[in-house]
């Protein structure tokens, strides 16, 4: 901690961290109202692509969580950023329930693919057709690069081996906006008048939260719930500021060290 400034906001993630589909975590909800209680902001940061910020807000509300949607940013929204700076017309891998948060975006002969969890889309006749766009010039741009994610009936497949088999068959590099890009956590904390110094991530993926938050300057805390496995407090360096059990565990250890 030394050098860093205090404490002025707090990143939560939220598939794996405060909910697994439609199950919350046990305590969740009393520990974000805690949180709501001290003095620091709070923003929650998801590279969900299965469906639009509406619908994500609709499901937590479901599950008695306190968020509006404008504490909400999703992967979703710093794709439609770079879509909309670039005047790109994209073919769009995404599940419909996702489609409302590129409403308005011209889609029409496209010239870039953007590629997002879309188990329904990963077909060969579809991937193929991304694959040609791509050769014949059209960028690719990756809503995220998770291995995978964690639902009821265990581990699934993210959108990153797909994106990678595209990169590997194109011999091009995908543009990624999503966690953990740097830039994804800097937009987070821009409407929020703070510093990466002065912000903490909460996240079950020690990769993509916790790596790419630290990365960005960030504190990060992994907890052993959602796509947690074994060990992973090991895979990434620096290791994170503090791995611990559950959001609960968290959020007791910011308002005890960290206020």
């Amino acid at each position: 901690m030394a050098g860093r400034r205090a404490l002025k906001a707090v990143l939560i993630d939220l598939s794996g961290t405060l909910h697994i589909e439609d199950t919350a975590v046990p305590g969740a909800q009393d520990a974000l109202n805690r949180l709501r209680q001290a003095s620091v902001a709070v923003k929650f940061v998801t590279n969900t692509t299965k469906e639009s910020k509406r619908n994500l807000l609709e499901r937590l509300q479901r599950l008695n969580f306190d968020l509006q949607e404008k504490e909400i940013f999703t992967s979703l929204s710093a794709a439609r950023c770079l879509l909309e700076q670039k005047q790109l017309r994209p073919l769009l891998l995404v599940e419909d329930n996702a489609l409302e948060d590129f409403t308005g975006i011209d889609t029409s002969e496209p010239n870039a693919v953007v590629v997002g969890l879309a188990p329904d889309q990963f077909n060969y006749q579809t991937l193929n057709r991304a694959f040609r766009m791509i050769l014949d010039g059209a960028s690719l741009i990756a809503i995220h690069k998770a291995r995978y994610y964690k639902r009821k009936d265990g581990l699934a497949l993210g959108p990153g081996p797909f994106v990678t088999g595209l990169e590997y068959a194109t011999d091009c590099k995908a543009t990624v906006v999503g966690k953990p890009e740097k830039t994804f956590f800097t937009q987070a904390l821009s409407d929020l008048g703070c510093s990466p110094s002065e912000a903490v991530m909460i996240g079950d993926d020690a990769r993509d939260d916790v790596g790419g938050a630290q990365n960005a300057g960030m504190l990060g805390i992994l907890v052993r719930t959602g796509k947690y496995r074994d060990g992973d407090e090991k895979r990434i360096d620096p290791p994170p500021y503090l791995t611990c059990d559950t959001f609960p565990d968290a959020v007791e250890h910011i308002l005890q060290n960290l206020l």
